[in-house]
């Protein structure tokens, strides 16, 4: 029998309509809508259908919408094909949409903290100071090496996410990253993109966002998780109600090294299937890089629901 993970993307997938389809199809599914509704007090299913996209591009906006259609297509999956996966992630933002399938929060208190990270994270640095650049074709250690070096006295630049063997992304003042990715083209970096995101993510700079969302953390009800959800900081480890709210507040300033958390759940746990769940394929595209002979599945609307759950029926 086919062992299945499941994992969750973050922030960069969404896209105005995500979720409309299974929104008009499955009760669930506009039911989890209206509780995130309900929560924020605003209409969180017309954000994702309608935009516009320069409203749900706002990180404010953004962790908020990719995490409610995450949750709910994963409640529609479950139903349909009484998935229990053996072990669940997220990239960044989606490790909360990994906790609470695992029911390790109540919904409405997973969405409000969700607000708060992306309050935060917002909050913590001027617009246009800080940015964030993917690289290509160069190994971790390399990047890391560079930030180190490039890293002068008063600006930051740090290796915020180990993607792939060969995708990292790096993190810090705009001027130190710009600078970085010139040293990073000389050493043989292939490609570097600046992403299109308004906060530094998973660098030293969100220390002072991680101080404040661990104050919320604290106020929130957290259990042990159903499966195992493999922490973003550390992915030898995995969450627990006495370890959630260290691994929470460390992810906002330390890499999310998701190169491991995928080696760990193929090799160590046995995986065979991953199933990304949520909007868009960043994830399945980074997991064929780190395990070419994986199986990956997706989940985003109908169409991908019924070839999933057909590909899951048939699990030998």
């Amino acid at each position: 029998m086919t062992s299945v993970g499941a994992v969750f993307p973050g922030q960069g997938s969404q896209y105005v309509g995500m979720g409309r389809e299974l929104h008009a199809a499955y009760g669930e599914v506009r039911n989890i809508f209206e509780a995130a509704g309900d929560a924020l007090g605003e209409d969180v299913a017309r954000l994702c259908f309608e935009g516009p996209s320069e409203a749900l591009d706002a990180t404010v906006n953004t962790q908020v919408a990719i995490f409610t259609m995450s949750v709910a297509a994963f409640a529609v999956l479950a139903r349909e094909t009484g998935l229990n996966p053996v072990a669940m992630a997220g990239h960044s933002l989606g490790e909360y949409s990994a906790l609470q399938a695992a029911g390790a929060m109540e919904f409405t208190d997973a969405v409000k903290l969700v607000r708060a990270r992306a309050t935060h994270q917002q909050e913590a640095v001027p617009a246009g100071v800080g940015a964030m650049a993917a690289v290509m074709g160069l190994d971790a250690e390399t990047v890391e090496r560079i930030c180190r070096e490039t890293a002068a006295e008063g600006f930051v630049v740090e290796l915020a996410n180990m993607n792939s063997p060969n995708q990292n992304v790096i993190s810090g003042h705009h001027k130190a990253v710009e600078t970085a990715l010139e040293k990073l083209k000389e050493a043989g970096g292939r490609r570097s993109v600046i992403l299109p995101v308004s906060i530094p993510s998973h660098c030293s700079l969100m220390k002072g966002a991680a101080d404040r969302l661990k104050r919320d953390i604290e106020t929130v009800g957290i259990g042990d998780c159903s499966v195992p959800v493999i922490p973003n900081c550390d992915p030898a480890q995995t969450h627990s109600a006495d370890r959630t709210i260290d691994f929470l507040t460390r992810q906002l300033y330390e890499p999310v090294r998701w190169q491991e958390t995928i080696e760990r759940m193929t090799a160590a746990m046995g995986i065979s299937t991953i199933v990304e769940i949520g909007p868009k394929q960043v994830l399945s595209g980074l997991i064929r890089r780190i395990k070419g002979d994986i199986r990956v599945l997706h989940v985003e609307d109908a169409a991908s629901l019924a070839e999933t759950a057909a590909c899951l029926a048939d699990r030998t």
